[in-house]
């Protein structure tokens, strides 16, 4: 394959999240032939299973986005020891109606960033069991639960040089990942 394209799906709406600045920098680390294209989710319904035979046009889109790309990156906050509510809309849509899932067999990838001591851990440890039971194939080595810290990125928004060393060998991996099993 030439070129893969990468739906990066990020759990926050806030303009100045750190994940969003997260999901922008960590990017720039893969090779040239990956590109990546942000998912919007913040236009969705909440989800109600009574929409399921006449989805909104942006829950359409959602599944759109998931089908034609060739892996995943969630990029996520912790709120409350789990996944933000948006996320998990997201996720439910795009896994609806029954049997019309976007999610099975697409390679993805999950990463997060958080003030607190063990980063994004407790969230990322929930979304894994969210997608394995939606039959995605997780990435799981090396993990990345990240604490915002001074040097996390440089003055451009770029991962900073202290950084970029474990976050170069998480994009290496997951690129590696998705060459393997995207179709």
């Amino acid at each position: 394959m030439d070129e893969y394209q990468i739906a990066v799906i990020i759990g926050s709406l806030r303009r100045e999240s750190i994940n969003r600045k997260l999901a922008s920098a960590i990017v720039k680390l893969a090779p040239p032939e990956f590109s990546f294209s942000q998912v919007k989710i913040g236009d969705l319904p909440l989800y109600n299973q009574d929409d399921d035979d006449n989805q909104a046009e942006s829950v359409k889109r959602l599944k759109k986005e998931i089908q034609t790309a060739h892996g995943l990156i969630f990029v996520t906050p912790e709120y409350n020891r789990s996944v933000p509510g948006v996320l998990k809309n997201a996720i439910d849509h795009a896994s609806r109606p029954y049997g019309q899932s976007a999610w099975p067999g697409k390679p993805a990838g999950i990463i997060g960033v958080s003030t607190g001591n063990i980063g994004t851990a407790l969230a990322q440890q929930h979304l894994r069991n969210i997608l394995a039971h939606l039959d995605l194939l997780v990435f799981g080595q090396p993990e990345a639960f990240i604490q915002l810290r001074e040097g996390l990125f440089d003055e451009a928004g770029n991962i900073g040089e202290s950084s970029r060393p474990m976050l170069q060998k998480w994009m290496d991996r997951y690129v590696a990942w998705i060459k393997k099993l995207a179709y």
